[in-house]
């Protein structure tokens, strides 16, 4: 992983700096501000290789960016980019097609090397996740994938799953690599192509993507809904809106069944709460994590882990 944050720079060059290293250097793009605003500029980013591609998180003040066909003639990469905006919003121009704004939490899609514009909306400036997905590392490349300006995600129906499996992918980049990872990338680029009319979603590559993203999105509900004890399996299909067969088909791919991530995700949420909030009864803890009774709670506990839900408390509150 590589992180930088103008911090590391005396204010006056902080810009300079970012400019030509962050924008230049890693990304081939053009960065300017005025020269009276440069004192006050500031900027974060974290680069990480994830399944083959490459996942960034960017925090900046506002400038203006642009990807000219100079930029590109020096330092075309060839990739399909996935863009999350996570505050604020964004604002695209330069285009062959028309202008426009992404809102926070939306995505938008493009090709790398074909030239656009964009500034943040807002005084906030810029906070976005960016995806660069080599098209050389997609199954079954398409030439018309070079051919995607940059363009909002707009397709109602895929963009839930498309949002799943990049916090997935993002989830999975914080920690170590792991067989997941490359998978999803995969996926991801060809929810972008089938949002693009460029994979067919009833093909084998289609389809496969979109298995992968329902999976993500059910791993996604069972999380914000674990404290319910009537989670079931027939719950989560109807609000993915597919059969039962098919979300345990779903579960087939994973390593995990429907019934053991749920049980591993309320494991994991209990030690949390039994860490953070320890003057909470276990009991409390229990309920809230959507066990249906202390005794099934202690039972599951101390099969997973060894030792009853008191005694990792204890040991927890030792460590500190």
């Amino acid at each position: 992983m590589y992180r930088w944050c103008t911090d590391e720079v005396e204010p006056q060059d902080r810009f300079d700096y970012w400019r030509e290293v962050r924008a230049k250097g890693l990304f081939g793009v053009t960065a300017e501000l005025a020269r009276e605003q440069r004192a006050d500029f500031s900027g974060e980013f974290t680069l990480r290789k994830v399944g083959g591609a490459g996942l960034v998180e960017l925090k900046a003040s506002p400038y203006q960016v642009e990807r000219s066909k100079a930029d590109i003639a020096d330092a075309a990469s060839d990739s399909i980019c996935v863009y999350q905006q996570l505050g604020g919003g964004g604002w695209f121009g330069g285009m062959r097609s028309s202008d426009f704004a992404i809102e926070n939490g939306r995505f938008a899609t493009s090709h790398t090397d074909l030239p656009y514009r964009t500034v943040p909306l807002g005084a906030a400036g810029f906070h976005l996740r960016i995806l660069k997905i080599p098209v050389a590392g997609i199954p079954a490349q398409d030439s018309r994938a070079r051919d995607l300006t940059p363009r909002p995600f707009g397709d109602p129906a895929l963009a839930p799953l498309l949002d799943a499996a990049f916090a997935e992918l993002g989830e999975l980049a914080g920690g170590d690599e792991t067989t997941h990872a490359k998978p999803l990338v995969e996926a991801l680029a060809c929810l972008a192509l089938i949002e693009r009319g460029i994979v067919r979603p009833g093909g084998r590559r289609g389809q496969y993507a979109l298995r992968i993203g329902r999976l993500s999105l059910a791993r996604r509900l069972i999380v914000r809904h674990l404290n319910d004890p009537r989670l079931s399996p027939a719950m989560v299909a109807d609000w993915l809106g597919v059969s039962l067969r098919h979300l345990h088909m779903l579960f087939e791919m994973a390593e995990k069944s429907f019934s053991q991530t749920v049980t591993e995700q309320r494991l994991a949420q209990s030690r949390r709460l039994l860490r953070e909030a320890p003057e909470r009864l276990i009991a409390d803890v229990a309920t809230a994590c959507g066990f249906e009774s202390l005794a099934t709670y202690y039972r599951v506990f101390n099969a997973a882990y060894g030792l009853p839900p008191g005694d990792f408390r204890a040991q927890a509150a030792e460590k500190r």
